[in-house]
This record gives structure tokens, C-alpha cells and sequence, in this order.
């Protein structure tokens, strides 16, 4: 599954996050990462070159920070220029999701909180665009306050970013132990052949885990 990432962010090169981000994808196979501000400098959208390139991708994802309850304007002028109900028929079955990111902690998106509204709420419009073009609208991947993360929290981020990018909405243990496998056969093939038994361990003990895993799910099936 091919995997497009429509980023607009007017200062990206200023942004911590998004440097993270794009890094995270350098390595991913079937990922293509389009930043509209960079590729549009003068805000005038190409729409057929934009409506091939969303023609040929299976997920779309939509990674924006958060301005004032909503996207940077390019984004606004992208879906306004691209979208066409006529492509209904088209583009139907894709995969639809959003990075977002924001500078408030995520318990002030609630209720009571000093955003009041959830994120899911906040994005309602996109997921309105989605059922419009009968796309499987995806969770939200919120990233909050990433300037206050420790490495720890920033290295758990990194992978279950480039996760929800490459799997979506497939997400069972085995398809995330499956992915785990491939990145290290990855990694191993640029690493230096002292780790290579290492990398050839940690593989065999998440395998062995998965059949734990599967074992235990069979007899819990059994005595149900």
C-alpha cells in the first residue's frame, strides 16, 4: 500500500517537530512526503499534477500543526483547488488519516478542559471529506507538547508514527510484530556484521514472543 503524506506547514524548517517527523520517514519504503509550502512557494496549486498524485496513493495523510482549530491556510487552498466530487467513483476505497500536532497538552481537548472540545471533534470537517469521498477515515494521530518529550517518549513516538503511516488502520500484533521483523531485516543489512547477531536475536525473541502470544490466545479461546 502506498502511503502519501500531504504536509503543510509554512516554517517547517523552524519546526523541532516536523524535522522529526520528516526524518522518520527517510528510511520508509512506499512513502511519499509532499510539503505543499515548499512545492508551491507562490500558493498557486497544480491540480492536475495534485490530482494524479492522490489518484496514485492508497492512504492519504494530512500532517498539519494546529492553527487556530484547523490546518495552515495552503492545506485549505489544496483541498479547495484538488477535491472534485466527480472523482468520487475514482477515488473511493482509499485510507484517510491526520497527523496533527499541537502546543497544549492533550487532557485541555476535552470537556472541561481548557480547550473544551476533543481533537476528534475539532477535526470533524476532514472526517466529513472522507465519508464524502468513501474513504476509511483513520484515528487521529495527535502529537502533543513533542518540545517537552524525553528521548524515551520521542523514540516510542518515532515508531508509532511510522506505523500508523505504513499499516493504517491494521494494526493486530502480528502485523506490528511482522513490521518489526522488516525493520530490523533493515537495519541489519546496513549495519556492521558485529551487531548482525544481535539484530538476529531480538528478531528470534519477538518471533517466540508472537507464538507465545498465539498460544495463549488459542487456550483462552478454549476455555471460553
Amino acid at each position: 500500500m502506498k502511503t502519501l503524506i500531504i504536509l503543510s506547514h509554512p516554517d517547517v524548517a523552524g519546526s523541532t517537530t516536523q524535522q522529526f517527523l520528516m526524518a522518520a520517514t527517510q528510511t520508509l519504503e512506499n512513502v511519499t512526503l509532499h510539503h505543499l509550502e515548499k512545492h508551491y512557494p507562490t500558493g498557486k496549486i497544480d491540480r492536475v499534477y495534485e490530482q494524479a498524485l492522490l489518484a496514485e496513493h492508497d492512504r492519504i495523510i494530512f500532517q498539519f500543526p494546529l492553527y487556530w482549530y484547523s490546518s495552515p491556510s495552503l492545506l485549505k487552498e489544496w483541498q479547495d483547488v484538488v477535491l472534485d466530487e466527480k472523482k468520487i467513483t475514482d477515488w473511493q476505497g482509499k485510507e484517510f488519516g491526520i497527523v496533527v500536532i499541537a502546543g497544549v497538552a492533550k487532557k485541555e481537548y476535552q470537556a472541561g478542559g481548557r480547550e473544551i472540545f476533543t481533537m476528534d471533534e475539532l477535526m470533524r470537517p476532514y472526517q466529513a471529506i472522507a465519508n464524502k469521498f468513501k474513504w476509511q477515515y483513520l484515528p487521529i494521530f495527535g502529537i502533543y507538547q513533542f518540545a517537552y518529550m524525553t528521548e524515551t517518549c520521542k523514540q516510542k513516538l518515532l515508531i508509532r508514527y511510522q506505523q500508523y503511516l505504513m499499516l493504517g488502520n491494521s494494526q493486530t500484533l502480528a502485523e506490528r510484530t511482522a513490521w518489526f521483523q522488516n525493520q530490523l531485516i533493515s537495519i541489519s543489512l546496513s549495519k556492521e556484521a558485529s551487531l548482525h547477531d544481535k539484530i538476529d536475536l531480538i528478531k528470534e525473541q519477538l518471533q517466540t514472543n508472537q507464538e507465545e502470544l498465539e498460544m495463549l490466545r488459542f487456550t483462552l479461546d478454549e476455555l471460553e
